[in-house]
């Protein structure tokens, strides 16, 4: 995706929330059971607020909340930390560097990628804590999500801070997993293949490339891109039947689920 989709998909979703939250503060949020609505638009607020120190001081900041007026209140916060989020973007170029805590990518262009996706995670959050209809993701901007998830998340996470995942994959006897997001009319289908195995935990696949070899997996997943990336980011709503097609061996598919919630917690 181009810098520039990313930062109407960084609107869109900055808007839906501020849509949706008014008169909802106090409500819980059932994909973030410890938040309410207001704890959910400070956190949105705070985590802007953050990225946009990184990029003035050229690495992230090490405290956190980053300091801010306690007097006022979440949507005052979360409206002055997105004003500040995108002046930033706005007087950097995308290539500029910046500090962030993916080694591969040091880039103000990584923070606009995960600010986008960020947002439109918690824009779910609050339609789903509002009662609201939750819209549907982008096809590109979902796409997109489940590759970021899947390779700067978990694999990034497995080979740098590996003894966080001891309990997961320590044991693991090695599993592969299929993962589609089906092709609609306005999106190609994108699929990954993951591998696990003690201490690993390996991608290849992701929009625009092509899978090789022939490989039998142990476990399938498959979907619409909405679907699947509110699937991946465990944000399906409660009480409703899922949306993906999952098959295979239900110990590797736990496996799997382990590693997603470690990397993103």
């Amino acid at each position: 995706m181009e810098n520039s989709r990313y930062l109407e998909c960084l609107e869109a979703d900055y808007r839906r929330i501020r849509e949706v939250v008014p008169g909802h503060l106090e409500d819980r949020v059932p994909t973030c059971p410890e938040w309410t609505v207001n704890d959910l638009t400070w956190h949105v607020g705070m985590v802007y607020l953050h990225k946009t120190i990184a990029m003035r001081e050229g690495a992230e900041p090490v405290s956190w909340p980053p300091d801010y007026d306690d007097d006022a209140s979440a949507l005052e916060l979360i409206d002055d930390a997105y004003r500040q989020l995108v002046a930033e973007f706005a007087a950097r170029d995308s290539a500029a560097a910046s500090g962030t805590w993916y080694g591969p990518d040091q880039t103000v262009g990584f923070w606009i990628r995960r600010m986008a996706q960020e947002t439109v995670i918690h824009r779910i959050d609050a339609e789903l804590g509002t009662g609201e209809q939750v819209a549907p993701v982008a096809d590109d901007l979902a796409a997109d999500g489940i590759d970021e998830l899947l390779k700067v998340f978990v694999s990034y996470s497995v080979s740098n801070w590996a003894r966080y995942f001891t309990e997961a994959l320590g044991d693991s006897p090695g599993h592969t997993y299929l993962i589609t997001a089906d092709a609609t009319v306005t999106s190609p289908r994108s699929s990954w293949l993951v591998s696990t195995s003690p201490g690993q935990f390996t991608v290849a696949g992701g929009p625009g490339e092509r899978l090789s070899g022939t490989v039998t997996p142990d476990v399938t997943i498959s979907g619409a891109p909405t679907d699947m990336l509110r699937w991946a980011w465990n944000r399906e709503s409660p009480g409703e039947p899922g949306t993906v097609t999952i098959g295979g061996n239900a110990g590797a598919l736990a496996e799997f689920r382990r590693c997603v919630v470690i990397a993103t917690q």
